[in-house]
C-alpha cells in the first residue's frame, strides 16, 4: 500500500531521473529519498536535503540543483508548491484536496493502513527473554517481554515473516542447584548457600509434594532429579501462563538439552570446522573468533572433553540459519554487553555476514518508583520485582506501553503513582483517552444521523489548519512503522502516537465535529466526523502494534 510519502518519493526520484537524462545535472539517483516534516508548518508538509546530496557529484551549487529539481517536479495532483529554502532545502506543501482523500485511504484499509513491503521475503527469528525455568520472571524479563512482543509486531507490519522464539536455559548447573533448593525445602533442610530463594521456593516444593508425597521417599540422587524436573515443569508453566496474561506469545520454545540431546553442539562445531576457525591448543578444542574482532578466543571443548556454554551458543546460532531465518535477532539484558562481540564473531565464522546476519539489543535496567521510592524487593521471589507484581499494580496496558515507549539501550524509570492517574501526564491514558474520545464523538454523529459514508465525503472542505496538521500527521504513519522496523525501535510508534493524540486534541478543541443547537447538518461535519474515523483507525493500528487496548469508552 502506497502512502503519501511514498508517491512523494517517487515524484522526486522521476524529477531527478529526467534531469539527469536531460543533461542538467551528472548524478545517479538516490536509493531513497530523505524527507521529513519542518518544525514551522508556514515551510510546508515536507522536506528534502536531496539537492545538497547531489550537488557534490553534480559539481554544482546545491541551490542550482534545488532550482532544476524544482522545475522537473512542477505542479502535480499531489503538490500545490515547492519552495527553495536555505541552502537547497526543496519545501513540498500538498495539495489539500489530495491530502484529504488520505481519509478515505485509511478508512478503506482499516487494519492494513500502515502496514508495508519493505522486509517483504525476509524470514526473521527473534528471541528474547529466555530466562531461566528456575523462578518467576523480574523485571529484566518484563522489559523484554513488552519490547519484543511490540518489535515482532512491527517487524511483521513491514512485512518479514517473524518467528518469536524462546530459549529455555534448562542445563546446566543453574538446573542442579534448583532442584536441590527445592529438595531441601521440601525435607526440611536449609536452601543451599548459593541455592534459590524466595517464597516461591517453598510454594513449589509443596505443590510437588502435595502431587506426589512418595518423592521424599526416593534414594538422595534420584530425589533431587525428580524436584529438578518437576519445579521445571512447574516454574515453566508459570513463566508461559504469565507472559500469555501480559499479551506476549512465542511461536517456538527452544529447549537448550535439545540442542546436545540431537547432536546439534557437535553438528554446530563441525559446520565452524569446515569454515577454517576452529584449532586445537592444551587438548581443548577452540573457535578463533578473534578473527572478527572478538577480545579473545573461545572455548568449545574443555581439556576435560566437557562442552562449554558458549558451544551451546554457536550451536544454537547455526540451528537458527539452518532452520531457514535470514535474520537471527537476539535481545540481551544489560549484563550481556560482552556477548554482542562473540555473536557477531559466531556469525561470520559460520560464513555469514555479521551486520546483516545477525544483531543484537542491549536493553538496559528498569527502576521502578512508588511513593517516592525505589521498588526493589519481591515478596514472593526475594529478588527484584516481578512482572506479575507490576501488572498488579498498574495494569497490562499501562506496564506495556510505558516498557515499550523508551529507547531500549537507555535505563528508565517508572513511576507507579504516574500509572495510577487518568490524567494527561500518564502517556497511555493520554493516548487511550484519545481514542475513547473519538469513540464517544461518532457514537454522537451517528446519535444525530451524521452521515459517515465515504461517498459523502468532501476532501475539498478540510481546509483549517488544525485539519491540514493532523492529515499531515496520519499520513506519517507508515512511515513511522517502517522506520520503527528497519531501526528495530518500537518506542517509536508509541512517542507518534502522543504526537497524534495531541494534534487530535488541537483539532477537537478548534475545529467543531458536531452541529451546535438547531445548526443544520451540513457536509463540513461528515467531512470532520471522517477524519475522526481515520483518526480512531491509527490511533487503534498504533495501539495494537504496541499489545496495547484501544478503549471505546474511558
Amino acid at each position: 500500500m502506497a502512502s503519501q510519502l511514498d508517491e512523494l518519493s517517487r515524484c522526486i526520484s522521476e524529477a531527478i531521473t529526467r534531469a539527469i537524462a536531460s543533461g542538467a545535472i551528472a548524478a545517479s539517483v538516490p536509493e531513497s529519498i530523505p524527507l521529513e516534516r519542518p518544525k514551522n508548518r508556514d515551510h510546508g508538509d515536507y522536506a528534502t536535503s536531496v539537492a545538497l546530496q547531489l550537488a557534490k557529484s553534480a559539481g554544482k551549487n546545491p541551490r542550482d540543483v534545488a532550482l532544476i529539481l524544482q522545475r522537473e517536479i512542477g505542479i502535480t495532483p499531489l503538490i500545490s508548491a515547492v519552495d527553495i529554502a536555505g541552502p537547497g532545502f526543496l519545501n513540498f506543501t500538498l495539495n489539500r484536496a489530495s491530502q484529504a482523500n488520505l481519509v478515505t485511504s485509511i478508512i478503506s484499509h482499516k487494519e492494513e493502513y500502515g502496514k508495508g513491503n519493505s522486509l517483504a521475503g525476509i524470514n526473521i527469528n527473534l528471541e528474547f527473554i529466555s530466562a531461566n525455568p528456575t523462578g518467576p520472571l523480574h523485571l529484566g524479563h518484563t522489559r523484554w517481554a513488552a519490547v519484543g512482543d511490540a518489535l515482532g509486531r512491527v517487524l511483521s507490519a513491514a512485512g518479514a515473516q517473524v518467528t518469536r522464539e524462546f530459549y529455555i536455559n534448562d542445563r546446566g548447573n543453574q538446573m542442579d542447584l534448583f532442584g536441590a533448593s527445592l529438595e531441601a525445602s521440601a525435607m526440611g533442610n536449609p536452601i543451599p548457600e548459593d541455592g534459590y530463594q524466595g517464597d516461591y521456593i517453598q510454594d513449589l516444593a509443596a505443590q510437588i509434594v502435595a502431587s506426589d508425597s512418595s518423592i521424599k521417599n526416593l534414594p538422595d540422587t534420584k530425589r533431587l532429579v525428580e524436584f529438578r524436573e518437576r519445579g521445571y515443569g512447574l516454574q515453566l508453566a508459570q513463566q508461559q501462563r504469565v507472559l500469555n496474561a501480559f499479551g506476549t506469545h512465542f511461536d517456538i520454545w527452544f529447549s537448550e538439552r535439545s540442542l546436545h540431546d540431537a547432536g546439534s553442539v557437535e553438528h554446530g562445531i563441525e559446520v565452524l570446522r569446515k569454515q577454517g576457525h576452529v584449532f586445537e591448543n592444551e587438548n581443548a578444542t577452540w573457535l578463533r573468533t578473534t578473527d572478527f574482532g572478538d577480545d579473545k578466543d573461545r572455548v568449545l571443548t574443555k581439556s576435560d572433553g566437557s562442552l562449554t556454554y558458549f558451544s551451546s551458543d554457536t550451536a544454537y546460532y547455526i540451528n537458527k540459519r539452518e532452520r531457514g531465518f535470514d535474520i537471527c535477532i537476539y535481545m540481551l539484558g544489560a549484563d550481556h554487553h560482552g556477548y554482542v562481540g562473540r555473536l557477531k564473531a559466531t556469525a561470520a565464522c559460520a560464513g555469514d555476514d555479521p551486520e546483516y546476519n545477525i544483531h543484537v539489543l542491549i536493553g538496559q535496567l528498569v527502576k521502578i518508583m512508588e511513593g517516592g521510592e525505589e521498588v526493589k524487593l519481591s515478596k514472593r521471589a526475594g529478588t527484584i520485582i516481578t512482572l506479575e507484581e507490576l501488572v498488579e499494580k498498574v495494569g497490562v496496558d499501562a506496564a506495556r506501553y510505558t516498557l515499550i515507549r523508551y529507547p531500549v539501550e537507555t535505563p528508565m524509570v517508572m513511576d507507579i503513582d504516574i500509572l495510577k492517574r487518568n490524567t494527561n501526564e500518564n502517556p497511555v491514558y493520554y493516548v487511550q483517552y484519545a481514542h475513547a474520545r473519538i469513540s464517544g464523538v461518532l457514537r454522537n454523529c451517528e446519535e444525530l444521523k451524521i452521515s459517515m459514508e465515504i461517498k459523502d465525503f468532501d476532501p475539498s472542505l478540510l481546509t483549517h489548519d488544525r485539519e491540514n496538521e493532523l492529515l499531515a500527521t496520519l499520513a506519517d504513519f507508515p512511515r513511522i512503522v517502517e522506520g520503527a522496523a528497519q531501526m528495530r525501535e518500537p518506542h517509536r510508534i508509541a512517542r507518534y502516537l502522543e504526537e497524534l493524540a495531541g494534534v487530535y486534541h488541537g483539532f477537537y478543541s478548534d475545529c467543531r465535529v458536531l452541529p451546535m443547537g438547531d445548526e443544520s447538518i451540513a457536509p463540513i461535519h461528515t467531512a470532520r466526523a471522517l477524519l475522526c474515523m481515520a483518526t480512531k483507525q491509527v490511533l487503534r493500528n498504533g495501539l495494537d502494534l504496541l499489545g496495547v487496548g484501544a478503549p471505546e469508552r474511558m
